[in-house]
């Protein structure tokens, strides 16, 4: 658990709260290990459903997410996310696009006994299986949710009890205020502060938006 926690008794404005604070990619970037770890559990699951969304066997597909996240490791520099149509998940599924014809070409060299020929097949077929983009809005909200889980011990649990109940649950200030023991103002704060912090986390990587 982290030892320093966000209360609403802070004067700093929620906006700037953390604004020393680099975000998972660039730290990424310049080899933290521990913001790698937390790339890879936030986006580990989107990527084992593309693998499974690609008829990648259960067996396989832990493998190949690890190749897709080894190649990412190794192309971070490489994403360029300062351009408006730029977004980590687009960079991310096109390695992992490639990453899966890899494993299908691997599997059609194997003798016909080993399935070869049905793998030869799903080769050619691998760059249609994730065409048909899923919901980006979807997929982009589970990151955030995952994110939301690596973040949930660095605020007071009345705090994060305000914030989750109106930014997840989407209830009102006025619905709470009683029930938590906090004012209505004091509950939009909280909201703001976890938003602030989501926000400088995932910068770079998701844009924050639907919460």
């Amino acid at each position: 658990m982290s030892s320093t926690r966000h209360t609403l008794e802070e004067s700093t404005p929620a906006a700037s709260v953390f604004a020393t604070s680099p975000s998972l990619l660039e730290r990424a970037r310049h080899s933290d290990a521990d913001a790698w770890k937390r790339i890879v559990r936030i986006y580990g699951p989107l990527v084992d459903s593309w693998c499974r969304r690609a008829a990648i066997s259960r067996d396989d597909a832990e493998d190949v997410v690890q190749e897709i996240f080894l190649s990412v490791s190794k192309q971070l520099g490489q994403f360029n996310y300062g351009r408006e149509r730029d977004t980590f998940r687009g960079w991310l599924r096109v390695i992992a696009k490639r990453r899966i014809v890899d494993y299908y070409r691997r599997m059609s060299e194997r003798p016909n006994a080993e399935g070869g020929t049905t793998a030869f097949v799903l080769m050619q077929q691998a760059p249609d299986l994730l065409t048909d983009d899923p919901d980006a809005e979807v997929e982009e909200a589970g990151v955030s949710r995952r994110a939301l889980e690596l973040i949930r011990d660095e605020f007071e649990p009345r705090t994060w009890s305000a914030f989750w109940k109106t930014a997840i649950e989407g209830m009102k200030p006025a619905e709470i205020s009683k029930d938590i023991g906090m004012s209505q103002s004091a509950i939009r704060m909280a909201k703001s502060r976890v938003l602030a912090r989501l926000r400088q986390e995932l910068s770079g990587l998701v844009t924050v938006d639907g919460l």
